[in-house]
């Protein structure tokens, strides 16, 4: 299985297994990863499931869509390495992914 790290705001980190096919929101939800609010179920339709990507792995992850992108205007303290988690698929190429929760949700 693909093992993905969360890092909250103060550094704690947690990694947990994901299901290849689910999203990191989804793995977030299922493993009870504070931070993660995901108010609208994973549709892109709020910010409350930002994460920051670790440098290493941008470009592994990509870039977002148009869509995402917009969502991300509502999210707390947007970075470069800003994506919602719940447009990142989980996949084999994304075993030890890490990534870091905002201090606070959109």
């Amino acid at each position: 299985m693909t093992k993905i790290t969360f890092k909250d705001a103060a550094g704690a980190a947690r990694t947990v297994e994901a299901q290849d096919g689910s999203t990191v929101m989804e793995t977030a939800i299922r493993n009870a990863v504070p931070g993660i609010e995901a108010e609208c179920g994973g549709a892109c339709a709020c910010a409350t499931c930002h994460v920051y990507v670790d440098d290493a792995w941008t470009e592994i992850v990509g870039k977002p869509s148009q869509m995402e992108e917009d969502m991300l205007d509502f999210a707390f303290e947007v970075r470069p390495s800003s994506r919602l988690s719940c447009q990142i698929k989980v996949a084999p190429n994304l075993d030890g992914l890490v990534v870091t929760t905002p201090a606070k949700q959109g």
